[in-house]
C-alpha cells in the first residue's frame, strides 16, 4: 500500500462514523453545543468529527454514544466505521450468564403482581409477562391465550388489537410509533415491523400533553388507568441484557388498584 493511499484509509472512516453520530444528535434533538456541554468534547472537535476532519479517539466515542443513549449494537457498528473493533457482544439465550438475568425478570415480574408487567425485546416481540399481565388483557378480550404471544406494538397500531380499547389510543399510538421509528433507525428488523403497520411516521402528539402520560383502558369494570414505566439492565456490556426492558403498568387510582387486586386474587385461589 502506498503511503498516499494510506493517508486516504482514516477520514474515509471518520466520515462515516461522523455521520452516524450526526443523524444520533439530531434524533435526540441536540445542537453541536448542547452535547459539547453534556459530554466536555469542544464544539469545535465536535463539529470536526461529524464532517470526518477529525477521527474520533475510542474514548470520544465511548463518551458521546453514552451521551445519546445509542444501543450497544449501533455503537458497535459505529466503533467499527471508525476503524475500532467492536465492543459489545451478544449472548445467545442458554448462555450461564444469560440466567441469572432471567432470574432477575422473573423475580420482578411476581413482585410486581397485581400490577401488569411485560418483559419487551429490542423488536418489540412480548417475551414473557406476569400473571396479571394476562388478566388484563383477559379482561379486555384482546384474542391471545398468553401476552407472551403478541408484538406490543403490533397490537398497539393493528385494527382489533389491544389499541381499540384504549381510551387514550390517539395520543398512545403517536408515542408507541415515534419511539419505535428513533429505534428502527438500528434495527432493521424494527424498521421491517413499522413499514407494515398502519400510521405515518410523524403522527402528531397532542399540543397540551399532561407532564405524566396515562394509559386509559376502556373494560367491562369501567375504565381503567395506568401509569407505565421502564426497567432497564443498568450499565449492560451485552447486547442481548441491553436490548431488554420491562414495563411496568401501575393503577393510577384507586378503582384501577382494586379491580386489579380483585381479578389476581381470584386467578390466585383458583391456581392452588
Amino acid at each position: 500500500m502506498s503511503p498516499s493511499h494510506a493517508l486516504t484509509t482514516h477520514p474515509l472512516t471518520a466520515t462515516a462514523a461522523g455521520e452516524h453520530l450526526r443523524r444520533l444528535r439530531r434524533q435526540a434533538r441536540l445542537s453541536q453545543l448542547e452535547l459539547s456541554l453534556i459530554t466536555g468534547i469542544s464544539q469545535r472537535h465536535l463539529s470536526c468529527v461529524e464532517t470526518g476532519r477529525a477521527k474520533p479517539s475510542p474514548s470520544t466515542l465511548h463518551a458521546l454514544l453514552s451521551a445519546l443513549d445509542a444501543p450497544l449494537e449501533q455503537r458497535n457498528e459505529i466503533f467499527l466505521a471508525a476503524g475500532f473493533a467492536p465492543r459489545y457482544m451478544a449472548s445467545t439465550p442458554d448462555a450461564p450468564a444469560m440466567a441469572m438475568v432471567h432470574d432477575a425478570i422473573e423475580h420482578i415480574l411476581q413482585a410486581n403482581n397485581p400490577a401488569p408487567a411485560l418483559v419487551i425485546a429490542s423488536n418489540w416481540d412480548i417475551t414473557a409477562a406476569n400473571a396479571s399481565a394476562g388478566l388484563l388483557m383477559a379482561m379486555l378480550g384482546v384474542q391471545t391465550t398468553q401476552p407472551s404471544g403478541l408484538n406490543l406494538l403490533d397490537t398497539l397500531l393493528r385494527p382489533g388489537g389491544l389499541g381499540d380499547h384504549l381510551v387514550n389510543a390517539d395520543e398512545i399510538r403517536a408515542i408507541a410509533w415515534q419511539r419505535a421509528a428513533r429505534e428502527a433507525f438500528s434495527n432493521p428488523e424494527l424498521a421491517e415491523l413499522l413499514r407494515k403497520l398502519p400510521g405515518p411516521a410523524d403522527l402528531p402528539l397532542s399540543p397540551a400533553l399532561s407532564p405524566v402520560v396515562l394509559t386509559r383502558v376502556r373494560s367491562a369494570q369501567g375504565e381503567l388507568n395506568f401509569l407505565s414505566t421502564f426497567t432497564t439492565f443498568g450499565m449492560p456490556q451485552d447486547i442481548s441484557v441491553a436490548s431488554l426492558r420491562i414495563e411496568h403498568l401501575i393503577p393510577a387510582d384507586r378503582q384501577t388498584w382494586q379491580v386489579m387486586t380483585a381479578a389476581y386474587a381470584q386467578w390466585s385461589a383458583a391456581a392452588v
